[in-house]
């Protein structure tokens, strides 16, 4: 566990966390038997990972990646829904340990697919990301994929759908036809065409490397001021989720601009900006806390 940490991560049975590098959190996946597939009760795990994450000041970014050599994550955990009484739901059922037994939090697959969240999460990709975990990446801020990688939504084979919000923001990224062929021929794309479809920022030099490569671009957001970096991120994100595009600068600039002017950062950053210093950010500077 990093020393830094001023609060306690929740725990899991399905993830594992640790830190690669101050600032940087590490989450993954450690369900290789079941090539990383995610059962119910993981998601909410997952979730409550996340919701630390956005609010645990010494952490900047986080990394999600999956265990082994073989898969990301397959998706849902298809032997459960198979054996469960009733039809899939993606509405929160009680369980006996306190979380939801069955469907997805607010937050979506894995606590990600729908998180709109604070701080950035790169996906570091080690293998085939199927289904939800294909969900997973199109809703991570970065994705590095080692060239073993591959991506697909297989759900319609089995008599599902993606639903997990993978399919508007696979329309989103690459357009009506190349989506509707992933998502209606269940097409599985290599690392070099999601990176050819801009799915994907990189891919790594090889398998090994992916997490490493995907800890180097955090570092370069760990450099960055962590107000800055929150606001940037919901500029973006807003536009996503917008038709318009003043709409989506308005509202960013209504939800963010004044506590981000009167956060410390942004003096600490011009200061340094003038003496052609770097700068020491502050984590939590009476700055950004939406």
């Amino acid at each position: 566990m990093s020393s830094n940490l001023s609060s306690q991560p929740p725990t899991s049975i399905s993830f594992q966390l640790t830190y690669p590098s101050p600032g940087i959190l590490l989450v993954t996946i450690s369900r290789p038997k079941a090539m990383n597939s995610i059962p119910y009760p993981a998601h909410y795990e997952a979730d409550e990972i996340f919701q630390w994450f956005d609010n645990e000041p010494s952490l900047r970014v986080a990394i999600i990646t999956g265990s082994g050599t073989k898969a990301f994550c397959a998706g849902q955990d298809l032997i459960e829904l198979n054996n469960a009484k009733s039809a899939p739901s993606f509405a929160s059922e009680p369980s006996s340990n306190g979380r939801p037994g069955r469907g997805h939090p607010p937050t979506g697959f894995a606590g990600i697919s729908r998180r709109v969240g604070k701080k950035p999460i790169v996906a570091a990709v080690n293998g085939f990301a199927l289904g939800g975990g294909f969900e997973i990446c199109l809703n991570c801020d970065l994705v590095v994929a080692s060239p073993t990688a591959s991506f697909g939504l297989p759900e319609a084979a089995v008599g599902l759908y993606a639903a997990a919000g993978g399919l508007p923001r696979l329309i989103r990224n690459v357009g009506l036809p190349i989506a509707s062929e992933i998502a209606l021929t269940n097409r599985r794309l290599s690392a070099s065409e999601a990176l050819k479809f801009n799915l994907i920022n990189k891919i790594s030099q090889s398998q090994e490397s992916v997490v490493s490569e995907a800890v180097e671009l955090a570092k370069k957001i760990v450099l960055l001021s962590p107000d800055g970096v929150i606001v940037t991120r919901a500029g973006l994100r807003e536009a996503w989720e917008t038709a318009s595009v003043e709409e989506a600068r308005r509202v960013v600039a209504d939800r963010y601009e004044k506590e981000l002017f009167a956060g410390e950062n942004m003096r600490i950053g011009l200061k340094a900006f003038a003496g052609k210093t770097r700068p020491e950010w502050v984590p939590k500077a009476g700055g950004i806390t939406k």
